[in-house]
């Protein structure tokens, strides 16, 4: 139940053109950064996940999520903390990882992550040409951070 994952900005958005994403709602019930409470709905379905608290290189942390029902998950939401995440899900195979490419909408329009999940934090990877600068462990690319303090509002784009 530990989650080993790397995040990188995306250097050129041009390559989702012609891609088929997944739209995602999501919000927190608690966004502590050592113990944040998600809940998703990605179409049909819903999903509860807890994070626990990211180790200092923030390549891992512990993540625990289970599917829902989408009418709970939308109930859920109505107790979220204010702010949201809108965004769209693209998944692009690279040798053999699958890069998650998430283009973000609303308060968070102009932002884009390419995360990818590895089996261990020496794991070896081929690195796409459309991606740009590595930002793991980067706090204010977390999902839960740009909820409340969304990416429109950041003074260094």
């Amino acid at each position: 139940m530990i989650e080993i994952e790397r995040k990188f900005l995306l250097k050129d958005p041009g390559i989702l053109r012609d891609l088929e994403g997944s739209r995602v709602i999501q919000g927190y019930l608690s966004s502590d950064p050592d113990r944040a409470v998600r809940i998703r709905i990605i179409g049909d379905q819903g999903l509860l996940t807890i994070k626990g608290a990211s180790s200092e290189d923030g390549l891992s942390r512990y993540e625990w999520e289970r599917n829902i029902g989408v009418k709970d998950a939308q109930e859920l939401l109505k107790l979220s903390l204010p702010g949201g995440i809108d965004k769209t899900r693209y998944k692009i195979k690279v040798d053999a990882h699958t890069w998650e490419v998430d283009a973000f909408h609303g308060p968070n329009e102009g932002l884009f992550l390419a995360e990818i999940e590895l089996n261990s934090t020496t794991e070896k990877f081929v690195r796409p040409d459309w991606l740009g600068e590595e930002v793991t462990g980067q706090r204010r690319f977390y999902n839960a951070y740009i909820n409340s303090k969304p990416y429109c509002t950041w003074e260094n784009l």
